[in-house]
């Protein structure tokens, strides 16, 4: 080649289906963040899954570690009332006829900062059909002795009073153990009931249920897709709750801005994919923006933070 030549192009790197990938490490630990949605696709310890996640080159499916913003779960309808005017949100999940998971999942989240043992993402929610307001949205996630520490910010940077909820939707890795088999524990004293729709009926005591995980125990034949609240706390004013397989097991905890929880076994169930148990942080449950529970108003210039994390062992 002259020395004249141009160099060849370089092969353009392949695209994934979550986008850019931004990896911290602390330890014994490293966590994979998405661009898709600024959630979380991988951690683990010393190579060993802590979460059920996927690979680079997936789609995320089931909602595996994705952020649920301004609302999490479900809203019948995609219908709520504010200020006495009626809004209309795409209907998402079409089969229940309902807007699910709200509207930052599929959103492309910036870099916001990048240190070795954290980084932050960042997205700013526009008006849209069924959405009238501005916020701006930032999630840091940090890795230290302890695990995996997440802090959410949303912040009203409009001129209108914005209803807000939050959600997370990790999934704890129980490796080859059978569902039956793993113990779970879940510090909540109410369950959710609900329709065939998936929406909040009422709260019922865990009490004499099988929904009762307040001291661990196997899992058994009991199936969960279900929201709790009335939750237990620790001095430390966290909440705590445990997936205990054969190999691992890890404890997903909240602060106070958490006051509902949502567990899922149906994919550990199944044994789909990589298989997990979804232990969800919430901020309020189904249907909030109708019912108002947990349901935090943001006027303008206010910000609400919450933070939860992940501890193996």
């Amino acid at each position: 080649m002259s020395a004249l030549s141009p160099a060849p192009a370089a092969e353009p790197a392949p695209a994934l289906p979550t986008g850019e990938q931004w990896t911290i490490g602390h330890g014994p630990f490293e966590v994979t963040v998405v661009e898709v949605g600024g959630g979380l696709r991988t951690m683990t310890r010393d190579g060993v899954d802590v979460v059920a996640g996927y690979a680079a080159d997936e789609a995320c499916r089931s909602g595996r570690g994705q952020q649920l913003m301004p609302w999490p779960n479900r809203i019948r309808d995609g219908r709520y009332t504010a200020d006495g005017v009626e809004h209309q949100l795409p209907v998402t999940e079409v089969p229940l006829h309902n807007a699910s998971h709200g509207l930052v999942r599929w959103a492309l989240w910036e870099l916001v900062d990048h240190a070795d043992d954290r980084v932050t993402v960042g997205y700013r929610l526009h008006p849209q059909p069924g959405w009238d307001h501005f916020l701006d949205l930032r999630t840091t996630y940090l890795l230290d002795d302890s695990g995996l520490v997440v802090t959410t910010a949303a912040r009203n940077v409009g001129p209108t009073t914005a209803p807000f909820g939050y959600g997370a939707h990790p999934y704890l890795a129980i490796g080859e153990t059978l569902l039956p088999d793993v113990e779970l524990r879940i510090p909540a004293a109410s369950w959710v009931e609900v329709d065939e729709r998936l929406l909040p009926v009422a709260d019922r005591p865990v009490e004499g249920e099988p929904y009762d995980f307040r001291i661990a125990h196997r899992v058994g034949d009991v199936r969960l897709d279900t929201a709790y609240t009335d939750v237990e706390r620790d001095a430390d004013g966290l909440w705590r709750a445990t997936v205990r397989a054969a190999d691992r097991a890890a404890t997903l905890w909240a602060d106070a801005s958490f006051g509902w929880l949502q567990v899922f076994t149906a994919i550990a169930a199944d044994r789909k994919d990589a298989v997990g148990i979804a232990v969800e942080p919430m901020s309020c449950p189904a249907d909030a923006f109708n019912s108002g529970a947990g349901v935090v108003l943001l006027e303008p210039g206010a910000e609400w933070t919450g933070t939860w994390g992940i501890t193996p062992g």
